[in-house]
């Protein structure tokens, strides 16, 4: 049996986006794999039918977008052209995929009517709304490498600069194109009923708004209607059952900007409660082996049927028009996501002891068929270490977490331990297979865990730490190290390391400057001053004075507010080596926080290092680049290689 190593990222198989054709007798997915040669990810076309799994693509680096009926896929490739889609054709019949057409703007969604037209979602320039028309490039008469911003967000993390960017609404007839909707706002989600297609609108006016308005094109009449008309909500995650629409709604006046949506609908132009979910419904457990993901929910039956994060793994429920929910399935493992159509769902799982497969449930019967077997030979091949729980209370709450023992653990020798926190925060460690930690217990570390107040899984109670960043849940934190060092006595106190990424990273940062416990840390795309990250961050000048507890009036108790949750405030304290781990393109957390703390550190003559990812995003952990994965992951373990073998 072999270890877990850094370099078996290249061996791992992803799976994505599964989708049943509309008759619900085939069902479509992607499988990812990590492309060496190109320091990519290659993605072929896999169809389930009769019972059988079928490679359909191998040469195509292919996505797919859509079931153009119940044995036609569209399906998308990168454009050679830049700013354009293009799009192809593929029978489930077999054959090769034939070139449909090339949309002259980016896709973000498609659709089709029932009259056999198409609508889009794709993205124009507001300043030149018009140009996605022009059959030749303009020519550029400025030729200095200049970009002008004047609203915000102007640039989003995986996105790049997006200074005047609009997602329109088109329309497709007969390989026509026109836009239907205005660039005065964004369409931010769409569902079709027939030939109406319901859709959300924000507004930047300046700056981006938080809330939404509802609005239906009929694709018969040519037709907007508005439905709701009045910026008072969040309205995410539309659907419909029986020609009624719903969708969830939040104020956000209770919980913030993370405050779970209510089902809802609307009556009379206002918005009417149906139930309130006490849970997230999606999937958040943190994650390495998941790439592209897929639908987190999806109607079948009358009824929908979501995924929902149960306090440290997900489960599928159902909720019918009334809003009484029914758990469907509940198992300690992580669902990634799902389609469901004739009383089938399928899902993408993961647990601690395996990566990615391909399921389907049978409503009916609760059986359950696995449909893929891509890392069963892994899996098989390679000793993985079990996560063994650990329960302990902390001011008030009963709490658990997790210890990962070291590989070829013997009891009574002393080992190095990693304490690694999550992101977010609001997501959670939980059921599912996770690369790095299974690295470091391969290479002779215990690897502790857990979920600490304003993690998700538990209700928008717990999860709320707004005006409380560094307080109750770095207590949390420190009473489970107290308790895994008490439960596990051959871990040795003055070799424990510490990693996170995010929220993580500004844990890490806040650790660092608040205890000298830990003998080296990893901070990774973290926060040092949450001033500088709401002025900055693609998501700052909401979430940063929202999470703060800070008015949003930026007088001087603002600025105090902020800056009394900022690590960096506090770096004169910071005595621990810590390696910072950034990319130049994270706008989430941009590179200017882990440079503060870097700096900070080395002036006061704080052993540190920063690794700065070119071209790289927030994501590189979960989806950069392989060889900039691997990369990543050697610099931190060989940190603590160097401070724990000393």
């Amino acid at each position: 049996m072999k270890t877990v190593t850094i370099e078996d990222l290249k061996q791992f198989v992803f799976i994505e986006n599964p989708v049943y054709a509309p008759d619900g007798k085939t069902l479509a997915f992607i499988k990812a794999t990590a492309d060496e040669k190109n320091n990519g990810y290659h993605r072929d076309l896999y169809l389930v039918k009769d019972g059988k799994v079928r490679q359909y693509t191998s040469k195509e680096n292919t996505s797919f977008v859509l079931w153009d009926n119940e044995t036609e896929m569209i399906l998308s490739r990168k454009a050679e052209k830049t700013g354009t889609t293009e799009l192809l054709k593929l029978s489930a019949d077999g054959g090769e995929a034939i070139p449909w057409m090339t949309l002259p703007f980016p896709l973000i969604k498609l659709h089709k009517l029932d009259n056999g037209n198409y609508v889009a979602i794709g993205s124009v320039k507001a300043d030149e709304p018009d140009a996605w028309k022009e059959k030749e490039q303009k020519k550029v008469e400025d030729q200095s490498s200049c970009t002008v911003v004047d609203e915000l967000p102007y640039w989003m993390n995986g996105a790049g600069y997006i200074n005047q960017d609009r997602n329109c609404l088109f329309v497709i007839h007969n390989g026509e194109i026109d836009r239907i909707t205005g660039i005065d706002m964004n369409v931010d989600e769409t569902v079709v009923d027939g030939n109406r297609v319901y859709y959300t609108y924000s507004k930047k006016d300046p700056s981006i708004c938080l809330y939404q308005k509802l609005y239906c094109y009929d694709g018969e009449t040519g037709e907007i209607s508005c439905c709701y008309d009045a910026w008072t909500h969040s309205i995410q995650n539309l659907y419909l059952l029986n020609e009624t629409l719903f969708f969830q709604a939040s104020d956000m006046k209770e919980y913030g900007v993370n405050e779970t949506g209510n089902i809802c609908t609307i009556e009379n132009g206002m918005i009417v409660t149906v139930c309130k979910p006490d849970r997230s419904m999606y999937n958040s457990v943190a994650s390495d082996i998941a790439l592209g993901g897929g639908k987190q929910s999806a109607v079948m039956d009358g009824a929908l049927y979501s995924l929902e994060t149960e306090e440290d793994h997900t489960r599928i429920v159902r909720y019918d028009e009334d809003g009484r929910k029914t758990i469907i399935k509940d198992a300690e493992e992580t669902l990634f996501c799902m389609d469901a159509a004739d009383h089938r769902i399928a899902y993408v799982s993961s647990s601690t002891s395996s990566l990615q497969e391909l399921f389907e449930l049978d409503v009916n019967t609760g059986e359950v068929t696995k449909l893929t077997d891509f890392n069963g030979a892994y899996v098989q091949d390679t000793t993985i270490s079990i996560p063994e729980r650990v329960d302990y209370e902390s001011e008030g709450k009963s709490l658990h977490g997790w210890v990962i023992k070291p590989v070829g653990y013997e009891k009574g020798k002393k080992y190095p331990c990693v304490l690694d926190v999550h992101g977010g925060p609001r997501t959670v460690y939980g059921s599912s297979f996770f690369h790095e930690m299974q690295v470091w217990a391969a290479e002779g570390y215990f690897v502790c865990f857990t979920n600490i107040k304003g993690s998700d899984g538990r209700g928008d109670a717990f999860a709320d730490i707004r005006g409380d960043y560094g307080g109750e849940d770095y207590r949390d934190l420190m009473t489970f190290m107290d308790r895994v060092l008490e439960t596990y006595p051959d871990i040795d106190e003055n070799r424990l390391c510490e990693t996170g990424g995010s929220y993580g990273g500004f844990m890490t940062n806040w650790i660092i400057t608040h205890t000298d416990r830990f003998c080296c840390a990893a901070s990774q795309r973290s926060i040092a001053s949450w001033i500088s990250f709401s002025l900055i961050a693609d998501i700052g000048p909401e979430f940063g004075t929202d999470q703060c507890g800070a008015k949003k009036s930026w007088d001087d108790a603002t600025f105090d507010k902020l800056w009394h949750h900022s690590p960096l405030k506090y770096i004169r304290n910071a005595h621990t080596p810590t390696l910072f781990i950034h990319s130049d393109q994270d706008y989430r957390c941009p590179l200017s926080e882990g440079m503060q703390m870097m700096q900070g550190l080395a002036v006061q003559g704080v052993e540190t290092r920063l690794c700065i990812f070119h071209g790289e995003n927030h994501e590189l952990s979960r989806s950069g680049k392989p060889a900039n994965r691997i990369r990543r992951l050697r610099e931190i373990t060989d940190w603590f290689e160097q401070h724990t073998k000393a």
